[in-house]
């Protein structure tokens, strides 16, 4: 057993990339052993934005040699009367590398056939890797790659050395006119010169005395680390954010944290927006103080040691204070207009050139805005007509068009300050929530209500003019909107009908159709349906549970999710296969003529009036249960049938000669069923013995 160590070094690579293709190297790497049989340890990854690596402990240094049989032909087929073989047996021998006379027979289950014995000696792993390492470099994953001066391999930035090793003996490949060694460099700056590796062991060594950590995890911890105790210097804290401390550990060879100061005049600017300069803009970490409120304080990580003339930190310092003052300048020039004033600018905003413009968007989702408000809210309904009017007007605002990802907070500012009330100004603040999984929704009713018509305008306009999502696509997050629309909704607990609201905004479309209202219609259903779908497995809800309820509807969202608690607990229970073996017998008997009135004089056999009675006494109960939303019960009450209906189909034949008997059952059994109709599809549940394996 030995050791394999391969390093790509090679200018910055961006920080997106490195983790992708550290997952990708490990990958084909595996495949490679797996695929040669060559026995090894799982691989370990390494990578700072100069650098690839990876290594595997405990390497066969020559697979074994093994010896396989392969069968061909039936006997029959591959050789004639007189025992000569066909071409059959030929072309069988050669495509195994054997001489025909070599097959042998061997009897199988579906009789005897030839078979060709092959021994596979293992060849060295040194020679293997050295034949597929160069291949190896084409096959990794990076979200861009491209051809660098006269370099034939596409790859995220320029190849500059390798280091490949198996055991302590460099490997021998080129990649693109680049030799493989034993040879590393340090960091670019700190120390620069190379050094030999000899292992794994020898790497982390030599990298530590170049002022490398290339362990990304222990990378994560050092600045997580420094960020916490230069933090605490000034009395502050940083809040967690795993996005930005994952894309600066992949930003930086050897991580050193410098505390930053700014004016605290800028402090008067709204939170997000030094936030969102500082985070997203500069990479750097806010410090707030154990209240929650900003510091006029930041912390960056360099990649350098800290100079005694402090010029990082105030090389940083600098490029904030500009950064701020030019939002500081946009802030105060939008507020020198009232938020009213930049709505009519929305007419020259397009918002999609088959959808027309972000105003007449803004008009489509206020009307119905205002209908669901009159449902769900009724005594606010002029905070949402105010809000739904104001709430696209940042978009024309110096501050959202310098930071997009501002658009709805800002506009909550201004809207404050032209004097719009606390609730307005809130409700244009949260109206884009949830923006991603896992997002805060609306707390407000009026934000709730804006962000649910705005995002059902944005999926219904957009499948009206065949924009459907499919397979990976989709450009509008249609998928998103419908799922932040069910988490509202959700969260609310409104009873409200999704299908009246769906219809309602296909209404506000008008001439821009490209589809037919009810297609329109039908895509949009089933987009909820998915989401709703996805967000319940997610849960861990049974798949046929799920699907069991779906089937009846989604108009309820509320009511979707209530019915999908009820049946998984029903589930749970002992009794329930028997009970869904039952009731998926009432289901698959009817026909399309079982609706009808119920005539007591035709029942006739004991086991058939004993459950109209059962059913008699339960369906009043039942029908009240359903109504009050109380499905958990109602599935219970609905239980206390199950023994009358295995009666029933143990002792009475429905499909008899007499017309008027078969009908008169088949109106009880659709009975029956109408009591769990709305409640779930019994046929969908899957019972043990009948899944598909």
């Amino acid at each position: 057993m030995t050791e394999f160590f391969l390093e790509i070094g090679c200018e910055e690579i961006p920080a997106g990339y490195i983790e992708p293709a550290l997952n990708s190297l490990n990958r084909e790497m595996t495949a490679f052993f797996t695929k040669n049989r060559i026995q090894a340890d799982q691989g370990q990854t390494l990578g700072t934005p100069r650098r690839l690596a990876i290594a595997f402990k405990n390497v066969d240094e020559c697979p074994k040699d093994i010896v396989e049989t392969h069968l061909g032909p039936n006997v029959k087929a591959a050789y004639d009367a007189d025992g000569n073989p066909t071409k059959a047996a030929i072309g069988f021998a050669r495509g195994k590398g054997v001489d025909v006379s070599d097959l042998t027979v061997t009897t199988t289950p579906k009789g005897e056939v030839v078979s060709a014995r092959v021994e596979n000696k293992g060849r060295p792993t040194a020679h293997l890797l050295n034949e597929f390492l160069p291949e190896l470099f084409g096959n990794i994953q990076f979200p861009k790659k491209m051809r660098w001066r006269d370099k034939k391999l596409a790859f995220a930035r320029p190849i500059h050395w390798i280091a490949a090793l198996l055991g302590e003996k460099p490997l021998d490949f080129e990649v693109d006119g680049i030799l493989s060694g034993d040879i590393s460099y340090g960091h670019r700056f700190l120390n620069p010169t190379s050094f030999q590796v000899k292992n794994l062991e020898s790497y982390l060594k030599g990298c530590e005395e170049h002022f490398l950590t290339v362990q990304p995890n222990a990378r994560k911890r050092q600045i997580a680390g420094q960020v916490l105790a230069l933090a605490g210097e000034v009395k502050g804290t940083v809040e967690d954010d795993p996005d930005l401390l994952n894309l600066v550990t992949h930003l930086v060879e050897y991580p050193v944290g410098v505390l930053g100061d700014f004016d605290p005049k800028y402090l008067e600017l709204p939170k997000e927006l030094l936030v969102m300069t500082m985070k997203h803009h500069q990479k750097y970490f806010p410090v707030s103080s154990p209240n929650g409120r900003l510091l006029p304080h930041f912390i960056t990580i360099s990649n350098m040691t800290v100079d005694r003339g402090d010029q990082i930190k105030k090389g940083n310092e600098r490029v904030l204070k500009a950064r701020l003052e030019d939002a500081r300048f946009f802030y105060e020039e939008d507020r020198k207009r009232n938020l009213e004033d930049f709505v009519e600018e929305l007419k020259g905003v397009l918002f999609q050139k088959n959808l027309g413009t972000s105003y007449e968007k803004m008009t489509r989702f206020s009307a119905l805005a205002e209908i669901l408000a009159k449902k769900v809210c009724p005594d606010k309904l002029e905070h949402v007509e105010r809000a739904a009017r104001l709430c696209k007007a940042d978009l024309v605002s110096q501050m959202v068009y310098e930071f997009p990802e501002l658009q709805g907070i800002m506009g909550g500012y201004y809207a404050a300050h032209s004097g719009e009330s606390d609730e307005v100004a809130k409700a244009i603040k949260e109206h884009y929530l949830p923006t991603f999984a896992g997002d805060a929704l609306p707390d407000s009713s009026v934000g709730a209500v804006i962000a649910i018509a705005d995002k059902l305008d944005t999926i219904v306009g957009c499948i009206g003019v065949g924009l459907i999502p499919s397979g990976s696509e989709d450009p509008y997050g249609l998928r998103r909107h419908a799922l932040g629309i069910i988490q509202i909704v959700l969260a609310k607990g409104w009873q409200i009908s999704l299908y009246e609201l769906i219809d309602s905004a296909i209404g506000q479309l008008g001439q821009k159709n490209k589809l037919a209202p009810k297609e329109i219609r039908r895509h949009t259903v089933d987009l909820f349906s998915q989401r709703c779908k996805s967000m319940l497995t997610e849960e861990e809800i049974p798949y046929d549970v799920i699907d069991a309820v779906l089937s009846t509807g989604i108009d309820s969202l509320v009511d979707v999710a209530n019915k999908v608690k009820a049946l998984a607990d029903l589930k749970k229970l002992p009794h329930f296969e028997p009970l869904a073996v039952a009731f998926r017998r009432v289901v698959s008997i009817l026909t399309d003529d079982a609706k009808g009135e119920i005539q007591s004089g035709l029942l006739t056999d004991p086991a058939e009036k004993e459950l109209y009675a059962q059913y008699i006494k339960i369906q009043a109960p039942v029908k009240e249960l359903v109504l009050k939303k109380e499905f958990a019960q109602a599935l219970e009450k609905i239980v206390e049938i199950k023994g009358a209906v295995d009666d029933f189909f143990d002792q009475v034949m429905v499909m008899v000669d007499d017309a008027a008997v078969k009908k008169n059952r088949l109106h009880l059994l659709n009975g029956i069923a109408d009591l769990f109709a709305n409640i779930a599809d019994f046929s969908r549940i899957v019972i043990k013995g009948t899944a598909k394996k």
